[in-house]
């Protein structure tokens, strides 16, 4: 297999955020190997504020059941087919990655560490990205549930920020248009 390099620019252009994976499991060694280099984020102080639980492979099928429980009610009560379809948009990524920060007491140190997190998101998001791996970044209320806490072993004094579903896709979504600098910037003093 190839690899194709992509350039910063096209990277940051192409990228695009993945909702439909295609269920094609994530090897753990390259995951691994994109949150090694996506540690290279600018962070304050050099304090990389950041802790990853990951999931690609056996443990998907713990993960599965958990997040099954915290989000569909009454489960139990669903035809299979019925349950198998609610569950596709957790079964089919390849791979998690929950991003945990400190809860600094200082606000500056607290803003500056979950800008810095963000930082390392989107690099892991773009380094997937080069090696033809999609992703979503994802908040669900469930990343604050004690029970959904506690699997990851979320001490007190920290917050799960980002639930990154990771895997490989059939189709590509269009690019949604963004603002230019026109509509975004004032220049000082006019």
């Amino acid at each position: 297999m190839s690899e194709h390099f992509l350039s910063v620019r096209d990277a940051i252009i192409e990228r695009r955020s993945i909702k439909k994976f295609n269920g094609q499991p994530v090897d753990r060694e390259q995951l691994l190997t994109i949150i090694d280099d996506a540690v290279w984020a600018p962070n304050h102080g050099n304090r990389e504020p950041w802790r990853l639980v990951v999931a690609c492979g056996k443990e998907l099928f713990a993960l599965h059941d958990l997040l099954r429980d915290l989000t569909i009610p009454k489960w139990q009560e669903l035809s299979s087919e019925d349950l198998t379809k609610q569950m596709t948009k957790f079964t089919l990524p390849g791979g998690y990655a929950f991003v945990i920060v400190p809860e600094d007491a200082r606000q500056k140190e607290r803003l500056e560490d979950f800008a810095a997190a963000s930082t390392f998101i989107q690099n892991m998001q773009l380094l997937a990205w080069d090696k033809g791996i999609g992703s979503c970044w994802k908040t669900p209320g469930f990343l604050d549930n004690p029970k959904f806490r506690e699997a990851l072993k979320v001490q007190p004094g920290e917050r799960v920020i980002a639930m990154l579903q990771v895997g490989y896709f059939d189709d590509i979504p269009k690019a949604k248009e963004r603002k230019t600098s026109a509509e975004i910037v004032t220049i000082f003093g006019e």
